[in-house]
């Protein structure tokens, strides 16, 4: 990994809370993601299950997590199994985690190799009630390969079908949601990452630059700095291509008198930054550019200031599109007749504004969260609001990343990367 270790206690902390609400004599088990093949000998780059990292900070293939506060064998309440390495692993992949490497991650003591799982959880399903599977459901997921974690539960249900069943992910989605200090660290490292990466940037947007070049200063800087890259696919989309919401291709090139729109963020220890800044091509705002960019801003400023323990997060929406509704008014996008006519389902702002201000990120850049509860002290929200104008042939987004704060506005994470028309428009031409 690219990353400094991660201090243990981390991961003994966030096994403890999860073990503290398991049911009775139940067990639990977590897999690593497969690395997916391309074509060929192909394969892409291993992304690990965030859950079973969470819980063990273990960041490679072929990895089970095995939890079972109640066991008899006090030595079995916490297990890992790990593909067996040796010499010619290491000489051919590169050295993977011995059993005393993965103890000093993890702080798991019970270390077996992966050969020896279906011994062992004979063993251990014999003494357990309930098996808890890890399925995902996120309000987003929307998945159609059938992952590591799919094949064992399958496996293991088939094998034991008397167990009863329960779900690992209500627990984890509560956990999850709720960052320990440790987590918003790696998360600020996340951010200040991608502040010299927007820094860099800054000094090299220039007229006739090329969307993909951006991603490439952007990649530079990230790689540099320890991380290995994106947290998400990037969106570097100038002029009227801002107006599409996920642009992903970055392939055009950026004119004078246009806006490029950046969603961009470093992952770090696989924990996400998302940031998205609207900058002028050519160094500076035209009057009408920095109309809108002002009232996006403004949005965003007042927005944040919702982000406290107790806010409702559909009543946050509502409040958030009165204010998105008054600057479009001031703007001349928006009539009173557009607002008193307006579908309450699809108000009339959403023409211009037509995705969600805030979401939970952590180490998925669309993180765990309830929606339905309010939110607590110690998460981790995005502030996005943005007006997309295809008419005029440009778009504006803002967005930080925000930890609610036990009382007072939020902290921000990105308080220190460049916002304002003039910090943006001074550092240009500098």
């Amino acid at each position: 990994m690219k990353y400094d270790q991660i201090d243990r206690k981390l991961f003994i902390k966030n096994r403890k809370n999860f073990m503290a609400q398991m049911k009775p004599s139940s067990l639990a088990v977590f897999n690593s993601n497969d690395i997916y093949p391309v074509s060929a000998d192909s394969t892409m780059p291993f992304q690990q299950h965030r859950d079973i990292y969470y819980l063990s900070g273990v960041d490679q293939e072929e990895s089970i997590l095995v939890l079972f506060p109640d066991c008899p064998k006090e030595n079995h309440r916490e297990i890992l199994f790990l593909k067996e390495t040796n010499d010619h692993i290491a000489v051919w992949e590169g050295e993977k985690l011995t059993k005393e490497a993965a103890f000093e991650t993890s702080g798991v003591k019970t270390v077996y190799w992966l050969k020896d799982m279906e011994k062992v959880m004979f063993e251990l399903m014999t003494q357990c009630d309930t098996v808890y599977i890890n399925t995902n459901e996120h309000y987003r997921a929307n998945v159609e390969t059938e992952t590591r974690e799919d094949r064992y539960t399958k496996w293991l249900k088939q094998k034991y079908p008397a167990h009863a069943v329960a779900k690992s992910n209500p627990i984890l989605q509560r956990l999850r949601s709720v960052k320990d200090p440790i987590e918003i660290d790696l998360m600020q490292k996340a951010c200040n990452i991608t502040e010299k990466g927007f820094r860099r940037l800054l000094d090299f947007v220039k007229p006739g630059v090329w969307e993909y070049e951006i991603e490439a200063e952007l990649m530079h800087e990230f790689l540099r700095n320890r991380s290995k890259g994106f947290a998400y696919t990037p969106i570097i989309a100038a002029g009227n291509n801002a107006n599409v919401l996920h642009y992903v291709v970055n392939n055009q090139q950026c004119k004078d008198g246009d806006l490029i729109l950046l969603d961009v963020g470093a992952e770090y220890a696989n924990y996400s930054s998302d940031m998205t800044r609207t900058i002028p091509v050519g160094g500076r705002f035209s009057k009408r550019q920095k109309e809108v960019y002002n009232a996006v801003n403004h949005v965003k400023k007042e927005a944040s200031k919702l982000l406290v323990p107790g806010t409702d997060w559909a009543e946050y929406h509502k409040e958030v599109g009165a204010m998105m509704t008054s600057e479009l008014l001031s703007l001349k996008l928006l009539d009173k007749a557009d607002v008193q006519n307006e579908d309450k389902d699809w108000p009339a702002y959403k023409k211009y504004f037509m995705h969600g201000t805030s979401h939970n990120i952590g180490l998925d850049t669309h993180d765990y969260g309830i929606l339905t509860e309010p939110m607590q002290e110690n998460m981790v929200f995005t502030v996005e609001p943005g007006i997309y104008i295809p008419e005029e042939k440009f778009g504006v987004r803002l967005e930080d990343d925000l930890v609610i704060q036990k009382s007072g506005e939020p902290f921000n994470l990105m308080g220190n990367i460049p916002i304002e028309v003039d910090e943006i428009e001074d550092i240009m031409n500098s």
